[in-house]
């Protein structure tokens, strides 16, 4: 069915995403250091961003982005970039996941900027995600698979360590079926482990193995998540949970 529209022809999802960027960008303060991520209803905020920079109700701001898309965007929107080679630090990242459990964990890496991604969150103060109610979860891997970064040399090394840990990793192709590549040319194996109650061990056994770049489990890295809903927007804080 298609999702009910303003008369503007906006759909009630994408406005109430539009709504959640704009709350998250109501965090910003003139002067920041900003990670800016990416995803559908990132784009909003990145939206909102640039015209406060144009109108000058902020100033001052730089970014650092997850991906070579945002960086295009970004550089649209009139949003100054610049790089952890200038910046080590940044005051607050904005950014979407895929899943998103009660505790504020995440899995990220649909759009393939899990390791840029990850970066950034570790090198953010604070860290606010937007989503929308569908990403919400009882328990990640749910309804979303774990994407795995792997070097291309060892995929099949890597895909067969997953498959020991009961996962069930697919190779992420484009839409002509070809290798999807990330910005670093590393692949993603989508590992679907159905729902996930040892994030800890997984995420330790991961980070175990060698040809393993990166992986999409965000545990603990979440400071507030914003959620569009058809009810409005609701907010929680990592303390809340």
């Amino acid at each position: 069915m298609t999702p009910p529209s303003s008369n503007n022809g906006v759909s009630l999802q994408d406005r109430l995403k539009k709504e959640a960027g704009i709350s998250a960008v109501d965090f910003v303060e003139s002067g920041m250091v900003l990670g800016l991520g990416t995803g559908s209803t990132t784009r909003f905020a990145l939206e909102e961003l640039g015209q406060r920079l144009k109108d000058g109700r902020l100033n001052n701001i730089v970014g650092i982005c997850s991906s070579i898309q945002t960086e295009k965007r970004a550089s649209d929107l009139g949003i100054p970039i610049t790089t952890f080679d200038d910046k080590q630090e940044l005051d607050l990242t904005i950014d979407g996941a895929d899943e998103v459990d009660p505790q504020l964990n995440l899995i990220k890496g649909g759009g393939g900027a899990l390791l840029r991604e990850k970066v950034l969150a570790q090198s953010s103060k604070r860290n606010i995600m937007v989503v929308d109610e569908s990403k919400l979860s009882p328990m990640l891997g749910t309804h979303f698979p774990v994407p795995v970064e792997v070097i291309p040399f060892a995929w099949m090394p890597v895909s067969n360590f997953i498959k020991s840990l009961g996962g069930e990793p697919v190779l992420r192709k484009k839409d002509n079926g070809e290798t999807y590549t990330t910005d670093q040319a590393n692949y993603i194996l989508d590992s679907n482990f159905g729902p996930i109650p040892n994030l800890d061990e997984l995420a330790l056994k991961f980070g175990q193995k060698a040809g393993i770049v990166e992986f999409g489990l965000f545990l603990g890295t979440a400071s507030e998540v914003i959620v569009a809903t058809s009810n409005g927007i609701r907010y929680q804080r990592r303390d809340d949970s």
